[in-house]
């Protein structure tokens, strides 16, 4: 197999196992139908983000064991689990909180492992463009997930059937991630055996002693803001006779194309300053959509804003942490990467859904734009004062 049939199987298992997470965007939709609040959204995926912590920290030990891409494997195989579960629910209960669990065990090693690979197959000056590729396959993956959903809503099929589907394009993920452990070990750069990918009590102080800790930090500010616009973006829409598709068929395609400009670009002479400036654009997005009312044009832009902002800023962001790591370091840099994003990504909606619940979705939506804006301002410093080590 070559390297770019090679390149082309992993990006497409990468997009057939992202739109699991999509579909977490669809858990507020899904649990109203046996009665479930917004509260009870975020406590399953607290489950989640527990689960996916203690998944992280072992990712690098299982994966020293079986290889890779076998964990890869595994990992859409308890996707599918997962999301089959969620589909088959009708209470509360041990099932759902199974499914969070599976759902955090899967993506977790998935989202931690995958740039993994991907750095054996590229060199450091291509990590922007490849990884801003691997984002591409990502975004399309859990953006389009929940147009399918509205898809099938309007064609007769219920939620439900959403989640049934995803599932099984898991576990066609899982079977190509199996069928790459060879070709990728072939194609590796560096054809010495993989390095150890665990993390050790040693390597997480290692790593917080270093310039990675800052990109660690911000992309914890930046998956809250993330998760707190597009989680509950269905409950958003609902209240102000808005279509949720489109929010997402629009943010969608706002980073696909921009990231696919992104392709040829490095980050610029200063990346920090780029990160800087899309988002404050993220945080204007949000700040937007605040004050824009059940406009729908307005809420065309705020997606496009949005789209710009946070999808553009992430992959360099991504790459950024890879280039600030110790050279030994890189795995378990890449893993607390991950780790900080799920407690942002899967954490904040907890606290997103006690505040919707509780005293409305605008406190929680100026939250969500002040996060934006301190993760903007520690950008823009690192590229103010770029010698500083760690912040």
């Amino acid at each position: 197999m070559s390297r770019s049939s090679t390149l082309i199987l992993f990006f497409t298992a990468i997009f057939l196992q992202s739109g699991a997470y999509g579909l977490t965007f669809m858990l507020p939709r899904l649990f109203s139908s046996f009665g479930a609040s917004e509260k009870v959204v975020g406590v399953m995926l607290l489950v989640t983000t527990l689960a996916t912590i203690f998944t992280v920290y072992f990712a690098g030990h299982l994966s020293d064991m079986l290889g890779r891409l076998r964990t890869l494997g595994i990992a859409c195989f308890a996707i599918s689990g997962s999301l089959y579960l969620y589909g088959s629910v009708s209470s509360v209960g041990i099932s759902l909180v199974l499914a969070s669990v599976l759902l955090g065990f899967g993506w977790a090693l998935t989202y931690s492992l995958a740039p993994i690979v991907l750095t054996r197959l590229v060199s450091a000056a291509e990590r922007v463009r490849f990884f801003a590729l691997l984002s591409i396959f990502v975004m399309a993956g859990f953006g389009l997930a929940p147009v399918l959903a509205s898809l099938l809503e309007k064609f007769g099929y219920s939620i439900r059937d959403a989640f049934y589907v995803t599932s099984a394009f898991c576990l066609i993920s899982a079977f190509l991630f199996l069928s790459l452990d060879k070709p990728i070990k072939s194609h590796a750069l560096n054809p010495a055996p993989e390095g150890s990918s665990r993390i050790t009590w040693a390597s997480i102080v290692a790593v917080l002693k270093s310039r990675a800790l800052l990109p660690v930090i911000m992309v914890c500010l930046g998956a809250s803001v993330f998760s707190g616009l597009n989680n509950f973006q269905t409950v958003f829409a609902d209240d102000r006779g808005l279509e949720y598709s489109t929010f997402f068929l629009v943010y969608t395609m706002t980073v696909i194309v921009f990231r696919l400009l992104l392709v040829r670009f490095k980050g610029g002479k200063n990346p920090y300053l780029t990160i800087a400036i899309l988002q404050y654009l993220m945080c204007a997005s949000v700040v937007l959509f605040i004050v824009s009312g059940g406009s729908a044009l307005l809420y065309v832009v705020v997606a496009i804003l949005f789209g710009l902002g946070y999808g553009v800023s992430y992959p360099i962001l991504v790459a950024m942490a890879a280039n600030d790591a110790e050279e030994h370091l890189g795995p378990q840099t890449l893993q607390l990467f991950a780790l900080t994003y799920f407690v942002g990504v899967f954490g904040f909606p907890l606290i997103a859904g006690w505040l919707i619940v509780e005293i409305g979705y605008t406190p929680l939506l100026i939250i969500v734009a002040v996060l934006a804006a301190v993760e903007a301002t520690m950008a823009l410093r690192r590229a103010i004062v770029p010698s500083r080590k760690r912040f």
